[in-house]
């Protein structure tokens, strides 16, 4: 049985700025600061290791990775979460602005992107990816706490001391799971891969890094989604699992062979 008391959600706008028609919202940032920081960090890294792809490379490709996440991101969701309605209302699909963006689809955006970018710089694919997974976490964190901004994504019904009610959902008190996601899939496993990166024999294994965030991620998300509410429209599918985690066992799985192949593998 569920006690009564809860937190209040934080009343914070939405909308950061607002002039005339110029709206910048707490997401918008958070989707700016993701690509900065992350870009930053990549550069960071590759300065740290001149054997591996040059930092000029991660400057390049920035408008690709934009482009890939963006429209991946909003592909995946259409295909993984709402297909039956964006196939009567196709148009809808377009209007971005209105939310519904898939991280899986967004992830293979990138991937399809930087296969692309490397294939044309006559790079190695592993050794330029393997410091896009190590940026990859820094924008989770910043989505992660817009998605508890805007009061969406949130968590299942709770009695936890810190449970919260949100506005979208009902006079219930909930996880603050968009948190929870923000620390495991954001700050923690930044730690983790930058601990790993730092490791000479292990960063010169190509696609150890890369495997490790898709088995971190997928373990950290699958673990989440028992304390995530399901997406309404979905609900509880196979065996009682939700979308995120049916998208994870197949992500982990990649991950876990890119990490195998990586250490059967000469090093760099």
């Amino acid at each position: 049985m569920f006690t009564s008391f809860a937190i209040a959600f934080p009343q914070i706008d939405p909308v950061l700025v607002s002039v005339g028609p110029l709206v910048v919202r707490w997401y918008a940032l958070a989707y700016i600061a993701g690509f900065v920081l992350g870009w930053r960090y990549c550069v960071l890294l590759a300065k740290q290791n001149p054997a591996g792809p040059p930092s000029i490379s991660y400057d390049d490709f920035m408008t690709w990775a934009i482009i890939g996440t963006v429209l991946g991101g909003r592909l995946g969701y259409v295909l993984f979460y709402q297909f039956d309605y964006y196939l009567t209302e196709p148009l809808e699909a377009l209007k971005i602005w209105r939310g519904g963006m898939s991280f899986h689809g967004g992830m293979l955006g990138v991937i399809i992107a930087a296969c692309l970018f490397v294939r044309s710089r006559k790079m190695l694919f592993f050794a330029f990816s393997d410091l896009l997974a190590c940026a990859t976490p820094i924008g989770l964190f910043f989505g992660r706490l817009a998605n508890f901004i805007n009061g969406e994504l949130f968590g299942r019904e709770t009695d936890v001391p810190w449970a919260i009610v949100f506005p979208r959902g009902g006079d219930i008190p909930r996880h603050p799971s968009q948190i929870y996601e923000s620390m495991l899939e954001g700050l923690v496993l930044f730690i983790i891969l930058s601990v790993i990166a730092q490791v000479p024999k292990l960063r010169a294994r190509y696609g150890f890094l890369s495997g490790s965030f898709l088995v971190g991620y997928g373990i950290f998300r699958f673990f989440v989604e028992f304390f995530r509410e399901p997406d309404q429209q979905l609900g509880f599918l196979f065996a009682g699992a939700t979308m995120g985690q049916l998208l994870c066992v197949p992500m982990a799985a990649f991950g876990a062979y890119f990490i195998y192949r990586s250490l059967r593998r000469k090093p760099a």
